[in-house]
């Protein structure tokens, strides 16, 4: 392949999805000239973001902190609890969910400035809306939000890329498809640019600042065998099958740091039919997020984990990974039909793996590769272990347990006795991998193994290490992409007018 002509920048952003294009806005906006190089087609773009839910956590006292992020009626406003999550109970969940090894100065970093990027995010035309499709229901006629996250982005994880994408083409920032970074341009210990290969040539881009904001490696079999262990193979990818840990490993190629989780993910039930990667016509429905309310039982019918340990928000990135665990990497969710009216939507698309039946004894046979006797014992031993004086309420951690079985189910734990029965089969979909790059967390700049700044060199995004650990509280990821690259771009925007008044001095 030949070497075409080099092209000149302030900065470098390298990916397109929401870390990436917020990096991109920040460094524009600080005046630097910016170019985004993005691995897939302008179709394929987006990274994993274009597959997120869109639910946003971010921190807020009450309703008047959010509306500085949404437009709210009088009567929305009367009508409904939207609760708080406050910087403390934001901290609590996370240093709670991660047993308390997030890294202390980039939980700050991103406790502390999240409402702040909303309202940035606002600024740059994503539309933003009260989350009453998954996370609220009307309790005496008033409409309660919990989990704390009461907003997401209008059209999901999707509708964010559009808007960002707007964003950018209105800036008029230059944006290069189908082009994959394949090393960093070294200026002796400097980052000075990228190496790329587009349209099957060896190209060159420089600048004075990169940010690499391409995502983890959970679309790369062999790193997910490597580094997470076995049975990560047969994992399926829920998002872009472009997060090939490339930036990870360029960085890592010229001495950056290591940091964080990496031997853990965020991975959740998953269709055990859906395709190898997301399919963007389907988004994030293949996900199955309702188990709490019924039971989870593997091929020997047995349960496996405690359905009811919380709400899904802050059980589900962990329980991917439990799944995967279990023989032939398989579980099915069973439900009766108390709770199919509080089932979330994603059990209601044409492509997902269901049967159903009048009785348990039916549905055992039904539930392909499950030991029906096995089953039908476990769910007589629940039924029978169900306190049945706790009322139900699946708006709060209600407190109806089980009593004398283990694993126990914490709250939500309602018989199974009411026909019909549904069953959906799961397997285990892998959204992101926790390991990442060490980074100053003032500006996003990349830090080497001697913990001393890479001069040109930034991230954001997955590639961030050092924030989740073991598990991840649900509508952080967005979140986290667009405070870290935020800080990323201005970071690197602010390093070339450094490195270039220095010069302008010794000139």
């Amino acid at each position: 392949m030949t070497e075409a002509h080099s092209q000149r920048y302030d900065v470098i952003v390298v990916g397109k999805g929401n870390a990436a294009l917020c990096a991109a806005l920040a460094a524009h906006e600080k005046g630097a000239r910016v170019v985004m190089l993005e691995a897939a087609s302008q179709d394929d773009s987006g990274g994993n973001s274009r597959f997120a839910g869109g639910v946003m956590r971010f921190a807020f006292s009450g309703v008047d902190e959010l509306q500085k992020v949404i437009e709210l009626t009088p009567a929305e406003i009367a009508d409904s609890d939207f609760g708080t999550n406050t910087t403390e109970e934001f901290f609590d969940d996370l240093f709670r969910l991660t047993h308390y090894k997030t890294d202390p100065q980039l939980s700050e970093v991103l406790v502390t400035r999240s409402l702040d990027v909303m309202v940035w995010l606002r600024s740059k035309g994503v539309k933003l809306v009260p989350n009453y499709g998954r996370q609220s229901a009307v309790v005496n006629g008033r409409r309660r939000f919990f989990g704390r996250m009461p907003v997401e982005v209008s059209g999901g994880g999707s509708g964010l890329v559009q808007f960002l994408d707007r964003a950018v083409e209105k800036a008029g920032i230059t944006v290069h498809y189908k082009t994959r970074v394949k090393s960093l341009l070294m200026d002796g210990e400097r980052v000075a640019g990228v190496i790329a290969n587009q349209n099957g040539k060896t190209v060159s881009f420089e600048a004075g600042a990169v940010v690499l904001a391409c995502g983890g490696f959970e679309a790369n079999t062999e790193m997910r065998t490597r580094y997470l262990g076995t049975g990560w193979d047969l994992a399926k990818v829920r998002g872009s099958r472009f997060n090939q840990g490339d930036g990870l490993n360029m960085a890592l190629d010229i001495g950056a740091s290591s940091h964080g989780n990496w031997s853990g993910a965020h991975a959740t039930g998953w269709d055990m039919n859906a395709p190898p990667y997301g399919d963007l016509n389907v988004g994030d429905q293949f996900q199955k997020h309702s188990y709490i309310f019924g039971l989870l039982v593997n091929s020997r019918g047995e349960r496996f984990v405690d359905e009811g340990a919380d709400f899904h928000s802050f059980t589900y990135a962990k329980y991917g990974g439990e799944v995967l665990k279990q023989p032939g990497q398989m579980a099915w969710q069973v439900f009766d039909s108390k709770v199919s009216k509080l089932l979330r939507s994603e059990y209601r698309i044409k492509m997902m793996t269901k049967v159903s039946a009048n009785t348990l004894e039916e549905l055992a046979t039904k539930m392909e590769g499950v030991d029906p006797q096995g089953f039908l014992k476990t769910v007589r031993a629940y039924n029978a272990a169900a306190q049945s004086d706790v009322p139900f309420d699946h708006t709060i951690k209600d407190g109806k347990g089980t009593v004398g079985i283990d694993p126990p189910k914490t709250n939500w734990a309602q018989a199974l006795d009411t026909p019909p029965f549904d069953a959906y089969g799961t397997t285990c979909g892998i959204t992101f991998t926790f390991g990442g790059l060490r980074i100053n967390p003032d500006n996003g700049q990349v830090l080497d193994v001697m913990h001393e700044p890479i001069p040109g060199l930034f991230c954001a995004g997955e590639m961030v290490g050092g924030i989740f650990y073991f598990n991840y509280p649900s509508g952080t990821g967005l979140v986290s992409g667009a405070v870290f690259g935020r800080l990323a771009g201005h970071g690197a925007a602010q390093h070339v007018q450094h490195v270039q008044h220095v010069q302008e001095q010794i000139a």
